[in-house]
């Protein structure tokens, strides 16, 4: 009788933070994931500020003998951190392990799914969508990809028939989410509401939260919503059917 094959180790690479509410709602987000896939081994590791480190989980999964890896960002876009940061991480990984880097988490509709959680959450009703501007509000890049993906999601996400839809940036990218709100008060919206495109707490989004002090409401961090749990293992198993292929080829 033959073993059934293990699965790859996923292992979430969290970009950390001095803020200790980012490295507990990462860890919050990675046991929603592993209550949806008990048969996956899931580990974290931080590419700074926080431990364990993501090159101190690869060494200690090699010393025990895993080979298959898949190591997923735990990122909203394509930007630094993905292109150069973690596959840099990656490369001086121990030679024994096979590493495939999942995608980021965006662009999803799931992920939109979480946005529109968040917002009911604090308080808007689906029938409020049509009168109320949202301002989709994200830490910000010098990446021209990450921006105009954004840009692209607010676009898409106007047409489920929100007032409009704007998006700002904490840094690097204007508009600010201050000034986002002033738009959308000026187009004519009967509420503006603030919408963080940000996965856990910390310095950025939290000058997102000043920036929206003169909206109606503001929504939390995506954090451990389900619907970011399930864009997680969604980009897990993308990423290890070309692996288990390769192993079994």
């Amino acid at each position: 009788m033959r073993n059934k094959p293990v699965s790859p180790v996923l292992v979430v690479i969290a970009h950390g933070s001095r803020d200790p509410r980012h490295a507990a709602t990462v860890h919050a987000l990675v046991r929603r994931v592993r209550s949806l896939r008990p048969d996956v081994r899931v580990e974290t590791g931080f590419l700074d500020f926080n431990i364990p480190s993501v090159h101190g989980v690869l060494e200690s999964l090699a010393a025990q003998g895993v080979r298959d890896v898949v190591a997923l960002p735990l990122l909203l876009t394509r930007a630094f951190h993905a292109k150069a940061d973690i596959p840099a991480v990656l490369a001086s990984a121990p030679a024994r392990l096979r590493i495939r880097q999942a995608e980021v988490l965006g662009p999803s509709p799931l992920l939109l799914a979480a946005l529109e959680r968040r917002l009911y959450e604090a308080g808007l009703t689906p029938a409020d969508k049509s009168s109320t501007g949202v301002v989709l509000a994200s830490a910000g890049s010098t990446d021209s990809e990450a921006i105009a993906v954004i840009a692209d999601i607010a676009r898409e996400w106007r047409h489920t028939g929100w007032c409009a839809v704007r998006p700002a940036f904490a840094s690097a990218s204007l508009p600010r989410t201050e000034d986002a709100v002033r738009e959308l008060r000026a187009l004519g919206c009967a509420r503006v509401a603030v919408a963080p495109y940000v996965l856990a707490p910390g310095f950025l989004p939290d000058r997102i939260a000043r920036g929206a002090a003169q909206a109606d409401v503001l929504a939390d961090v995506l954090g451990p919503a389900p619907e970011v749990a399930r864009v997680l293992l969604e980009r897990y198993d993308a990423a290890r059917t070309p692996l288990r292929a390769a192993v079994g080829a």
